[in-house]
């Protein structure tokens, strides 16, 4: 694939708009692993939450790769795909020639020839990887890779939204809960 630019307004258009219209993350992932799919015509795409003790990828949402690649097993950051603590994209235009993946065989198996990983960002501390799956090689140009930079860190901030007011809705149903008790309680 040749490496025109991929990446323009309209996708951060429809980044923004899938962002912004979801307080679920395992659907705003969702929607954003089938965008990038479609708008870049690739194989695959996959959001990862990173686990900062184990160092494990968690997978949040996964498109157009095979349930049995998205299942493999455990992906540590350490070892797949090189380490994302350096913050910096990892591009491996082809597969043959890279030592970086912790399941090469299944990835081969999977028909990827290419993968582009980006660390996804929050205040500066990387909370997970955006990763791209192409059939074939692929020369994705410096453009897309500071777009895609750009995209992870807005992912990077609908992960913690999300997560924020996941968790601001747990004590509202737990105040109001504690409050229903406590009133019945009372006898009013």
């Amino acid at each position: 694939m040749g490496n025109t630019e991929k990446i323009d307004i309209d996708v951060f258009k429809a980044v923004a708009r899938a962002i912004a219209h979801s307080d679920d993350l395992e659907i705003m992932t969702g929607h954003l692993t089938q965008l990038l799919v479609g708008t870049l015509e690739i194989k695959g795409c996959s959001i990862f939450a990173l686990e900062p003790e184990s160092g494990e990828l968690e997978l949040l949402s996964g498109f157009g790769l095979s349930v049995g690649y998205l299942n493999k097993g455990p992906v540590f950051s350490g070892k797949s795909i090189g380490d994302i603590k350096n913050g910096k994209p990892v591009i491996i235009r082809d597969l043959k020639d890279t030592d970086l993946l912790q399941y090469p065989q299944e990835a081969s198996e999977e028909g990827i020839g290419a993968i582009v990983s980006v660390p996804i960002k929050f205040y500066g501390k990387n909370i997970g990887a955006l990763r791209l799956y192409h059939h074939e090689q692929w020369d994705i140009s410096e453009q897309d890779i500071d777009s895609l930079l750009v995209l992870a860190e807005n992912i990077g901030l609908a992960m913690m939204y999300t997560r924020l007011l996941n968790a601001l809705k747990e004590v509202k149903d737990t105040v109001n809960a504690v409050h229903s008790i406590w009133f019945n309680a009372i006898g009013g």
